[in-house]
């Protein structure tokens, strides 16, 4: 069983094959870090992942249903590159705007519960406008939480985020993983990672270079991934 199978995946932007033939599966409750440069294609596949971009070949499937059913848009938390929260909504808003979106039982206590999970909660009832790009990015984290979901897309979610807040981070991930759910997220910052990821996946220029278990290598030297396969 599978919670996630990509199957002979191009993209192409005009004439451009941003991703070239991908193919890989990741197992319910594992953890996939994909890695690769800035321009491999990684923010490509999460958004097709997603269901917020199409492939122009290929096929993708998540938790047994097409990538842009709302059956599997049901079940995602997605953090991206853009925050995706209304600035002139206070935190508190924000938060019980999505509740009510994923049809929570009570959307005021997941709220507020994710806010105190996020130490938001002191700034709960201010404009997200006035939030600094850090608590706007934990405001997103807990979007992305806030319905259980059984998959997460992670596009960079450490960016942004001091030391404390990357710890929180990851013992949120940590936690969601010994539930069961699946992760897949891109990310530069490896040692990170490296702590969570039980698979890797390595782009390069659109391609899959390498995928599979994380190698035992890569806890002790996050870099190994690349060196090996000549991306150092």
């Amino acid at each position: 069983m599978t919670a996630v199978r990509v199957q002979r995946v191009w993209k192409y932007f005009g004439d451009f094959p941003a991703l070239r033939d991908v193919n890989f599966d990741v197992p319910p409750g594992g953890c996939l870090a994909l890695l690769g440069r800035n321009g491999a294609g990684k923010t490509t596949l999460l958004r097709i992942l997603a269901g917020l971009s199409t492939p122009s070949q290929g096929s993708v499937e998540l938790l047994g249903h097409t990538a842009r059913s709302a059956e599997a848009r049901a079940r995602i938390g997605i953090i991206g590159h853009g925050i995706a929260v209304y600035d002139e909504l206070s935190a508190l808003e924000n938060l019980r705007l999505f509740a009510r979106l994923y049809a929570l039982e009570n959307p005021d206590q997941a709220a507020e519960q994710w806010l105190e999970r996020t130490n938001l909660a002191r700034v709960k009832n201010a404009a997200v406008r006035e939030f600094s790009r850090g608590m706007r990015q934990r405001l997103a984290v807990a979007r992305a939480f806030l319905h259980s979901p059984a998959l997460l897309l992670l596009d960079e979610p450490f960016t942004s985020l001091d030391d404390k807040a990357i710890a929180l981070l990851q013992s949120l991930l940590d936690d969601a993983l010994k539930r069961g759910t699946t992760v897949i997220m891109s990310t530069h910052q490896l040692r990170e990672a490296m702590e969570l990821s039980t698979h890797v996946a390595l782009l390069v220029r659109g391609q899959l270079a390498h995928t599979g278990p994380r190698p035992a290598e890569m806890l002790s030297d996050p870099t190994w991934l690349y060196r090996t396969y000549g991306e150092a």
